[in-house]
C-alpha cells in the first residue's frame, strides 16, 4: 500500500505574497521591531542626508538600515558580514529589508556614520519601556563589568620603553629610507629617471605610521600627567577631598612633570585600558561599562562606557544618567562595594536616595552594636546594611543586575566591542542596550497564548 504525502518539489515556482509580513507570524520579533522603528523619531538620521546628494545610486533608506542593525543585535548577528548573509538566508531579514541586500560595506558605514543617533535611540525605547509601566524607579541597581576592546594585549607600550621603542623604529625608518634610496639610484641608472615618489615599500609605509602613532601617545601621555598633576594642585588649593584614583604621573630629575613608566597605551585603541576581569583573573585590553538596571523588569535605565578599571567615581554619574534619561532619581540605589567612598555617599547629588553600597572593606566585628560616639559614614552604613530592610534589600541586587550581564554576554554572545575609540564603543554599548530593552518589552507586552 503507497503512502500519500503533501506535494514536495524544490523546482517548484512561487509567488511571493503582496504582502512580505505574511511570511512571519504575526507576534514574530522581526514585525515588532519594524513596528517600534517606524514609531521612533529618525530625523537625525534622515537629517544628515543633504537633498539631491545621490552621487550614483539613491543610498539605502535609513529605516531599512536601523532596522537591519537593531534586529541584528536583538538576535545576536553584530558583524556587518553575518548581517549581509543574513538579508539572503533569513527570512525574517528579507522581510524587514524587502528583499533588498545591503552589501556590508554599506552596512559598516552606516553603523560609523550614525553611531551617535544609534545610541540616542536608547532613550527613545527607554521611554516606551517607561509608558508601558516597565519601569518604577523604585529600586535600581548599579553594576559594571569588564568587556574586551578591539585591540591586541600585545599592542600595548608603557610610556618608560617609549623612547626605546621610537629610537629603534627611527634608526629602521632610516635604514629603509637608505635602502630605498640606493634602489632608486640604481633604477635611475639601469632605467632613466621617472619614478613616482608615492612608491614607497609596504614596510616603510607601516613603520613610518606606528613611529608616528608611537609620537603621538608619547605626548598625550605627557600633556595627561601634566593636567592631572595641575588638577590635584587645584584641589589642594581649594581643600577638595582627594579622590582614589592612583597617581599616574610623578617628577623627573629635573622636576618636570612625566607619566610614571609604567603607564600604557594601546597602539590599536589607545582609549582603551588594560584591566583584569575579575571572572577569569587575566588581564585584557578592554573597557568598563556600566549599568543602572531597573528592579521592576530589568530594564536598563542607564548606560555608560568608562576607562577606569575601578568603579569607586562611577556611581554619582550613573545615577545622574537615570535623571537624565527619565525625569527623575530612584527611590533606592544598591551597588557593590566597588562604588563606596564616604564622599560619593555624602554628596549633594545623591540627597533623598535610600543607598545601599557596602564600605569597600571587611565587616566590622562591633556587633551588634558600635559605641554610641562612632558616627562615621562606613559604620552607619554597616549598620543600615546589617538591618533586617537592609538585608533584603541588598540581597535584590545580584538578581536585578547581574542576570542582565549574563544575557547581554552568554545569551546574545556580546564579549568584545568591535569599533575602536571610546566615543564609539559608547554608541555600541548603547545600541546594545536599547535591543535588550526592545526584547523586554516585547516579551512583556507580548499576548499569553490560550491554551
Amino acid at each position: 500500500m503507497s503512502k500519500t504525502f503533501r506535494a514536495y518539489d524544490m523546482n517548484q515556482q512561487l509567488l511571493l505574497p503582496p504582502d512580505l509580513r505574511q511570511w512571519l507570524r504575526d507576534d514574530h520579533l522581526a514585525l515588532y521591531v519594524s513596528d517600534v522603528i517606524e514609531a521612533l523619531d529618525l530625523s537625525r538620521i534622515l537629517n544628515k542626508y543633504e537633498e539631491g546628494d545621490s552621487r550614483g545610486r539613491p543610498p539605502y533608506h535609513p529605516a531599512l538600515m536601523v532596522k537591519l542593525l537593531v534586529y541584528g543585535y536583538c538576535t545576536g548577528r553584530m558583524s556587518s558580514r553575518k548581517l549581509e548573509q543574513a538579508t539572503y538566508d533569513d527570512v525574517a531579514f528579507r522581510v524587514l529589508c524587502c528583499d533588498q541586500h545591503p552589501d556590508h560595506d554599506s552596512i559598516a558605514d552606516f553603523r560609523k556614520r550614525h553611531l551617535a543617533e544609534l545610541g540616542q535611540l536608547f532613550v527613545q525605547v527607554l521611554q516606551l519601556c517607561q509608558r508601558a509601566g516597565l519601569v518604577k524607579l523604585g529600586h535600581v541597581a548599579v553594576d559594571s563589568t569588564k568587556i574586551k576592546a578591539n585591540a591586541a594585549k600585545r599592542e600595548s607600550l608603557r610610556y618608560g620603553h617609549f623612547d626605546a621603542a621610537e629610537q629603534a623604529l627611527e634608526a629602521e625608518v632610516l635604514r629603509l629610507l637608505t635602502e630605498a634610496q640606493r634602489i632608486d639610484d640604481e633604477e635611475d641608472t639601469l632605467y632613466g629617471a621617472g619614478r613616482r615618489g608615492d612608491e614607497l615599500p609596504a614596510e616603510l609605509r607601516r613603520r613610518e605610521t606606528r613611529l608616528a602613532k608611537i609620537r603621538e601617545l608619547k605626548a598625550q601621555l605627557e600633556q595627561e600627567a601634566q593636567e592631572a598633576a595641575a588638577q590635584e594642585q587645584q584641589q589642594k588649593a581649594a581643600d577638595e577631598p582627594r579622590n582614589y584614583r592612583r597617581r599616574q604621573w610623578t617628577k623627573s630629575e629635573t622636576g618636570a612633570v612625566v607619566p610614571k613608566d609604567k603607564t600604557q597605551r594601546n597602539l590599536t585603541d589607545p582609549d582603551s585600558r588594560l584591566m583584569m576581569d575579575t571572572t577569569t583573573g587575566n588581564y585584557e585590553q578592554a573597557y568598563n561599562p556600566q549599568l543602572a538596571v531597573d528592579a521592576q523588569t530589568q530594564i536598563i535605565v542607564a548606560a555608560r562606557v568608562v576607562q577606569a578599571p575601578n568603579d569607586q567615581e562611577q556611581l554619582v554619574p550613573t545615577i545622574l544618567a537615570v535623571k537624565e534619561n527619565l525625569g527623575a532619581l530612584p527611590a533606592i540605589v544598591s551597588a557593590d562595594g566597588g562604588y563606596f567612598s564616604s564622599a560619593v555617599i555624602t554628596t549633594e547629588a545623591l540627597r533623598g536616595i535610600d543607598l545601599y553600597v557596602p564600605p569597600n572593606e571587611p565587616e566590622p566585628s562591633m556587633v551588634p552594636q558600635p559605641p554610641a560616639w562612632d558616627t562615621s559614614v562606613r559604620t552607619q552604613m554597616w549598620l543600615k546594611l546589617k538591618s533586617q530592610r537592609g538585608r533584603k534589600i541588598y540581597n535584590q541586587r545580584k538578581t536585578i543586575v547581574e542576570p542582565v550581564f549574563g544575557q547581554i554576554k552568554h545569551v546574545r554572545s556580546f564579549r568584545q566591542f568591535m569599533l575602536r575609540g571610546l566615543s564609539k564603543v559608547e554608541g555600541e554599548w548603547l545600541l546594545i542596550c536599547l535591543t535588550h530593552n526592545l526584547l523586554k518589552l516585547f516579551r512583556n507586552l507580548k499576548p499569553t497564548p490560550v491554551v
